[in-house]
């Protein structure tokens, strides 16, 4: 009996090969787009990362130069302030750096997060005479690096004061932008231009990643022309093309009604799986379709059957623990397994992933450049920012709860598309009630998502946070995700919004105690948080999505854990899925 999978891949790459998909992409050829001409001109403007390591637009050499001007000055630490694809490949290049270099001289940290705790613990891991400060943005107008760039410069002056303090930034942005001119007024040490036919996403082997990883000591060079080889093969119209293979993967499943991916790897290898959620989410989550990426942290969840998963593994290094997890996958998922052991590995699969992607929204005829759906929880939190503290914004898609302050639990907000017939409103004045009747919604096939505008810092807050994400797997079956906020925003959060309504979503915020006022605001970050907690749910709210936003009075470990406590109890009074 044939296989219907199979005969998908072998007819999605014939259909690639035939179009000569591979060498035309790499030629810029928009026209692979013609399904539509919105996306044509998008694509117009965004196939610049197609040769970044065969034609840089920077030539490798300046930014060694630059960096190891940097590093001759003493250089210990850098902090980099940014969100999306302006700080996630960064990110990963460098902790996978520190697993796999025998010595790292220059310690790396990016303050992607706005907690109060998060961001305390980033100034003061480091002396600001010897960190450098990378501002990044694309656009040069993200919200979450501009607010925090005040916040970080007003510290370092503090210390150094403002003249000496100039010196220790550098921003990477596009030409022209706000950023560029902020850094221009402040007068930064160093302005970076970023290609501008090249998206965030899409910017690892830019300026935006090359940089920051030549300056902890990453031969780019090295890793530059190791991946030149790679990008020749993504650009070949030949059966070996491991882009084609991949996208092919991805689509066989998706279209055998496997659209979400289980991304196993190591501890260690896991901030790559972030990479290639956002790669994954932001490009294919919309016009109600989309593929979910989720980085499982326990392997054993694919030991039994899963109709609507298929699972990518990377081993991180030789772990016969980890060999033996993925081992017992049920066979009944499609799986493949792949290495990640070198900095020029890892580059080699950035280059993979993105022409897999592009080769994706072909076939799905999708958009994969932009992003519509982020930009409208960013208009949603200005709103909400700028209406403070009236906070009178209409809120016809949800229902809001107020509770005693003696209680751990603030506010509970409730989306209209929970407030099902013949429920009566006060029952939802019971917290315990409310979670159930989200949990009751969830069916084979859904996701449940845990976005949690929360510090991930200190003892006891993630594991109870994990908590939360491992009993609705472990229980009902459901893929289940555990997002950081504001990070997932401008990541998973496009398809949460532009997918498929098949995610049941759970906002957890909090109050600070140790707040920090934003210089030029009347908020704070952690009132900032609060508020893009409270925006995100409500777009979704908006748009008939299943979720609840519960607003606690603490974030510390005790208060976390007594939610996932009555969480869990929630999620057990559920029956099982099968």
């Amino acid at each position: 009996m044939n296989d219907p999978s199979r005969d998908c891949h072998g007819v999605c790459l014939e259909c690639l090969l035939d179009l000569k998909a591979p060498s035309r992409l790499a030629a810029r050829d928009v026209t692979l787009y013609d399904f539509d001409p919105v996306v044509m001109d998008c694509a117009s403007k965004h196939l610049g990362w197609t040769t970044l390591s065969s034609h840089p637009p920077k030539a490798i050499d300046e930014i060694k130069i630059l960096a190891e001007g940097f590093r001759s000055e003493g250089l210990e630490a850098v902090v980099l302030l940014g969100q999306g694809g302006s700080s996630q490949a960064s990110m990963t290049i460098t902790k996978l750096h520190e697993i796999h270099s025998e010595r790292t001289d220059v310690a790396f940290r990016t303050m992607d997060s706005l907690s109060p705790i998060f961001v305390n613990h980033i100034l003061g891991s480091s002396d600001p005479a010897r960190t450098l400060y990378i501002v990044s943005s694309k656009s040069g107008t993200t919200i979450e690096p501009l607010l925090l760039e005040r916040v970080v410069f007003q510290y370092v002056s503090a210390h150094l004061g403002r003249e000496h303090a100039t010196r220790r930034f550098v921003c990477i942005t596009d030409p022209g932008s706000e950023l560029e001119k902020l850094a221009r007024e402040k007068n930064y040490r160093l302005v970076l231009s970023s290609p501008t036919d090249v998206g965030g996403r899409f910017s690892v082997l830019s300026v935006f990643g090359l940089f920051p990883a030549a300056l902890i000591g990453i031969d780019i060079e090295k890793a530059v022309d190791a991946v030149r080889s790679v990008e020749a093969r993504c650009s070949s119209d030949d059966l070996t093309n491991p882009a084609l293979d991949l996208a092919c993967f991805l689509y066989k499943n998706y279209r055998t009604g496997r659209d979400k991916i289980a991304l196993v790897m190591p501890p260690s290898g896991q901030v790559f799986g972030l990479w290639v959620e956002q790669m994954v989410a932001e490009s294919l989550g919309k016009d109600g379709m989309g593929i979910l990426p989720n980085v499982e942290v326990d392997a054993s969840v694919l030991s039994v059957p899963h109709k609507d998963r298929c699972a990518i593994t990377y081993e991180v290094g030789y772990s016969e623990g980890f060999r033996e997890s993925i081992r017992n996958f049920d066979e009944s998922i499609p799986a493949r397994h792949r290495t990640l052991n070198s900095i020029e590995e890892l580059f080699g699969w950035f280059v993979i992933w993105e022409y897999a992607i592009a080769f994706l929204g072909i076939l799905l005829k999708v958009n994969p450049f932009d992003q519509p759906d982020v930009e409208e929880t960013k208009k949603r939190v200005k709103l909400l920012l700028r209406d403070r503290p009236g906070n009178i914004l209409p809120c016809d898609h949800f229902i809001e709860i107020n509770y005693p302050l003696t209680d751990y639990i603030r506010t509970v907000r409730v989306s209209r598309a929970l407030l099902k017939e013949g429920l009566a409103l006060h029952e939802f004045n019971s917290v315990d009630f409310t979670l159930r009747t989200l949990l009751e919604t969830l069916s084979l096939g859904d996701y449940f998502s845990l976005n949690a505008f929360l510090p991930f810092r200190g003892f006891g807050r993630r594991e109870a946070l994990e908590r939360i994400r491992n009993r609705v797997v472990s229980r009902l079956g459901i893929a289940s995700c555990l997002e950081i906020g504001p990070r997932y925003l401008h990541s998973t959060g496009q398809l949460h919004k532009g997918g498929p309504d098949t995610g049941t979503f759970l906002f957890l915020s909090a109050d600070e105690e140790n707040d920090i006022a934003i210089p030029g605001e009347a908020f704070t970050l952690g009132e900032l948080a609060a508020t893009q907690a409270r925006g995100d749910f409500e777009v979704l709210s908006a748009r008939g999505r299943r979720a609840i936003q519960v607003h606690l009075a603490g974030n510390d470990s005790e208060t976390l854990s007594r939610f996932a406590d009555r969480f869990c109890s929630a999620v057990s009074a559920i029956k099982r899925r099968s």
